[in-house]
C-alpha cells in the first residue's frame, strides 16, 4: 500500500530531532494506516478465506492466546492486527521459532538459527524483538551449538509478552468486535433461513 504524505508534512530524521508537532502528525498517520489495515484484512475472513470462519470459532479465540494461535483464521487475524500496529515482529519471531523446532535435519540448524538471530535478536536486527539482556546472552550462547531448544527461552518471553499485552488489545480492538458482529449477523440469518425451510406447509381447508 502506498502512503502519500500531505503537503507540508515535515519529514523528520532521528527520534531526538522530532518536534512535538511532528510526533503528533506521525501518531495520527500511524492510527489512520493501522485502522485501514485492520478493516481490510479482517473483513476478508468473512468473505474469501476457506473454510469459512464461523462465529463459534471466532468466539473461541477469547479463551486463550493458545486457542487463537491454533486457529488458522485466528493466526491470520492476529497477524493482521499486529501488522496494523506495526508490531508484527513478535508473532513473526514466535512462528520462526516454531518452524525452527520442526527442522528435521541437524545440518540445517546452524544456518537457520543464525538467520533467526540476525533477523530478530542481534544488535542490528531489522525486526528486533523486546527481550531482556540475560535472555539475549543465553540465546547467543546457545547458537554456539544449536539444538532444537536454543530459542526456547526467548520464544517463551515473547509469548508471555503477547499474552499480557498484544492479545488483550486484540480482543478489545474494533477490528475483532466488528468481526464478531458480522459473524453474529450472518449466523442469525442462516438460522432464520433454516427455520423457514424446515417449517411445514400450511394446509388450507377447502370449503365443504
Amino acid at each position: 500500500m502506498d502512503i502519500y504524505f500531505p503537503s507540508g508534512f515535515p519529514m523528520c530524521r532521528g527520534i531526538t530531532g522530532l518536534s512535538n508537532n511532528c510526533l503528533e502528525r506521525a501518531k495520527r498517520l500511524k492510527a489512520c494506516v493501522g485502522g485501514f489495515l485492520q478493516r481490510q484484512d479482517l473483513s476478508s475472513l468473512c468473505k474469501y478465506r476457506k473454510p469459512r470462519l464461523t462465529l463459534e470459532e471466532c468466539l473461541m479465540w477469547k479463551q486463550s492466546l493458545e486457542k487463537l494461535l491454533s486457529s488458522k483464521h485466528g493466526l491470520y487475524a492476529f497477524r493482521a492486527f499486529l501488522k496494523s500496529e506495526f508490531s508484527e515482529e513478535n508473532i513473526a519471531f514466535y512462528l520462526a521459532c516454531e518452524d525452527y523446532k520442526s527442522t528435521k535435519s541437524a545440518a540445517k540448524m546452524p544456518s537457520k538459527a543464525k538467520r533467526i538471530y540476525e533477523e530478530f535478536i542481534g544488535s542490528e536486527a531489522p525486526r528486533e524483538v523486546n527481550i531482556d539482556y540475560e535472555t539475549r546472552d543465553i540465546t547467543q550462547d546457545n547458537l554456539k551449538s544449536p539444538t532444537a531448544s536454543c530459542f526456547d527461552m526467548a520464544q517463551y518471553r515473547i509469548y508471555i509478552l503477547m499474552e499480557k499485552d498484544c492479545y488483550p488489545r486484540f480482543l478489545r480492538s474494533a477490528a475483532y468486535r466488528n468481526l464478531v458482529n458480522q459473524l453474529t449477523v450472518k449466523s442469525a440469518k442462516a438460522r432464520s433461513k433454516k427455520a423457514i425451510v424446515a417449517r411445514p406447509p400450511i394446509e388450507i381447508e377447502e370449503p365443504k
